[in-house]
């Protein structure tokens, strides 16, 4: 093995093959003796196409070649972009956000006008000549209006559908019976869906919802995700503190499986496919028992679960159908992949891998669960070390970590592989991914934890999170760095300006002003920050002091400032400001505004520039010289 410094060795991951070999893989559907699944590439600006396959084997056919692109933007976020049944396909174009048809080999035939309107988490009916789906009305003044709407499948709809559903903020999730009742979830401001929800039922006469009532949710319960088996529904709910599934039927309802896990994630997008019904006795579901993820089959009659897979691996998406599951499964060692699931066989084929496996085992960094204490508890999180099969460092030397803080906040980092997390392991650095305090998989109580508090316990567990492993001579406590993205940005941002822990930080188009935030946001999250802050102008106080716009003196690191020019939900002039406040203080700062993106990069081009200027960044800060060959950025107050 050749001996070189941490972050000076040399990995079969290129920039490029990091951005062309990886496709994202998602929302699986199983019709008839077909399988249907998303791709998405970031060679083609993140453009999404709908592929199928048959069951038995061949050739992936595209079924939405160019120029067509398979995106929602309900909620902002989408989801449930596309349904198919009985051979008959409805998608949203994102070009246009128009629904198209898609009978058999037939072209796409929009059935829905050019207008103001948006459709997600679609549900086609053929024999009802029916499309479900959840609206999201832009034609007016002032907040969107969403509703579940009734669409004719055969026409063009000039009038963008039939109100079915209309009244609340929020919906989702529209299933119908075969008897023709109508089960959906809704929620209202100022709720998120993983606060306070409410699962409703109605009839379908006509065009209209008749004798409709809730069966579950209310104050403090999240109620989601609601699925007909035969005249009952089951649903997942977080009533005992875990998102647990329940029965509902005439006589009541009963829980399936009382245990200590999360059966679905945060609604964050439509057309979540958490589990699925294999018969009237078997489901198949997704559990993530406090980071632990797994497939398994729940036997409805007594309760008990039967895991599917070898330990470590998880699904983000199921579906049933023909004797098969389909399922994106997430594996530890090797990148995740599109498989199907022989019932009888009770054996897994892979249909499709995210990414070309180009790493030998020696090489891959397996994630490990750590877990730390700080004031409010346990906290948890995935540590990557650094290996190369063909690297070591020098003896005595300790690796720079970097620690993750993922988005959302209320969202999950889960310790399988990444090969964008093996790409910095391979070079010889450490990664702690923080599921810091209000993070899903760990129960409500966990997630309750950042109410009212975000900007301070996050931050608080990511420091720790560090210093932990730094004391546990993990990583080298005098190269420590913090990464994040978005909402992981504003915890990088408010790390940085209240601890001198951390040697470097990275934020990617994060946010720095929460006031801004709260006042001008999408509908979805316009009242998001009552929950993590307070409420907005009562509270101001709190969002100008955790605002780290609003503290740039008190920044302590050198930071790599990444930017879209066209971000709406972080202004470009907040990177501006965060930037001019380093200089003033003498930190070595770069900035790079990338023009046409927003919030979160899709271009290949732009994603590539991204990490080779992090790689720069961090190796002109922490000392260390790079294996790649990438391009020189400008860092304002660097010492030469």
């Amino acid at each position: 093995m050749r001996i070189a410094p941490h972050g000076s060795w040399a990995s079969v991951i290129s920039v490029d093959q990091l951005i062309g070999s990886s496709i994202g893989l998602s929302a699986v559907q199983i019709d008839g003796e077909h399988l249907y699944w998303l791709e998405s590439r970031a060679d083609q600006r993140g453009r999404t196409s709908l592929w199928r396959r048959p069951l038995s084997g061949g050739e992936p056919v595209e079924v939405t070649p160019r120029p067509a692109y398979v995106r929602d933007r309900v909620h902002e976020y989408g989801g449930g972009e596309y349904h198919v049944s009985g051979g008959t396909v409805v998608y949203s174009e994102f070009s246009d956000g128009r629904l198209y048809a898609i009978r058999g080999e037939g072209p796409p035939t929009p059935i829905t006008p050019e207008s103001d309107f948006r459709f997600g988490d679609i549900r086609v009916h053929p024999d009802r000549h029916l499309v479900l789906a959840v609206r999201e009305d832009h034609s007016a003044a002032g907040e969107a209006t969403n509703t579940i709407v009734a669409l004719d499948l055969d026409r063009l709809n000039p009038d963008g559908g039939v109100v079915l559903c209309g009244g609340a903020d929020f919906y989702s999730t529209p299933e119908l019976s075969a008897d023709g009742r109508l089960g959906w979830t809704q929620w209202n401001h100022p709720n998120m869906p993983w606060d306070s929800t409410t699962i409703m039922t109605g009839t379908l006469s006509g065009t209209m919802i008749i004798d409709s009532h809730p069966i579950a949710g209310g104050l403090e319960e999240s109620a989601v995700q609601p699925r007909w088996l035969n005249d009952k529904l089951i649903f997942a709910s977080d009533r005992t503190n875990w998102w647990n599934l329940y029965l509902w039927s005439e006589n009541g309802v009963r829980s399936l499986c009382p245990t200590d896990a999360e059966f679905c994630p945060a609604q964050w997008t439509l057309g979540q496919r958490a589990y699925a019904i294999i018969d009237d006795d078997h489901l198949l579901c997704t559990l993530n028992r406090c980071g632990k993820q797994s497939i398994e089959v729940l036997t409805i009659s007594d309760g008990t679960l039967r895991p599917t897979a070898d330990p470590g691996t998880a699904a983000t998406s199921v579906d049933v159908g023909a004797g098969h599951a389909a399922a994106l499964l997430n594996y530890s060692d090797r990148p995740a992949a599109l498989a199907l699931y022989d019932l009888d066989q009770q054996s897994w084929t892979t249909v499709r891998s995210s990414t070309e496996t180009i790493m030998d085992t020696a090489s891959v960094s397996l994630a490990r669960l750590v877990s730390w204490t700080t004031e409010h508890g346990t906290v948890y999180g995935w540590f990557y070390p650094p290996v190369n099969g063909e690297y070591r460092a020098p003896t005595g030397t300790l690796p720079p970590m970097i620690t993750f803080s993922h988005g959302g906040p209320t969202a999950f980092s889960a310790g399988n592989f990444k090969i964008a997390y093996q790409f910095w392991t391979s070079r010889g650095f450490a990664i702690l991914d923080v599921n810091y305090s209000g993070s899903i998989g760990f129960g409500r109580e966990y997630r309750d934890r950042l109410k009212g508090r975000w900007g301070i316990v996050d931050v608080q567990d990511c420091i720790a999170g560090a210093v932990s492993m730094g004391t546990q001579e993990l990583a080298d406590p005098a190269r420590l760095a913090i990464r994040g993205g978005s909402a992981g940005g504003f915890t990088t941002l408010a790390a940085l300006t209240s601890s001198d822990v951390f040697g470097a930080g990275i934020s990617l188009f994060g946010i720095a002003d929460l006031e801004a935030l709260a006042k001008d946001s999408h509908k979805f999250e316009a009242r998001y920050m009552d929950s993590l802050v307070g409420p907005y102008p009562e509270e101001r106080a709190r969002y100008l002091e955790r605002s780290p716009i609003n503290h740039p003196d008190r920044l302590s690191a050198p930071i790599l400032l990444l930017q879209g020019t066209e971000d709406t939900v972080v202004p470009p002039q907040q990177a501006e400001m965060l930037a001019d406040a380093a200089r003033r203080k003498g930190l070595p700062i770069a900035l790079i505004m990338f023009e046409g993106e927003g919030h979160g990069f899709r271009r290949g081009e732009t994603i590539k520039a991204s990490i080779e200027a992090q790689i720069y960044f961090l190796s002109q800060i922490f000392g260390f010289e790079p294996a790649d060959r990438v391009s020189s950025i400008p860092i304002d107050n660097m010492a030469t």
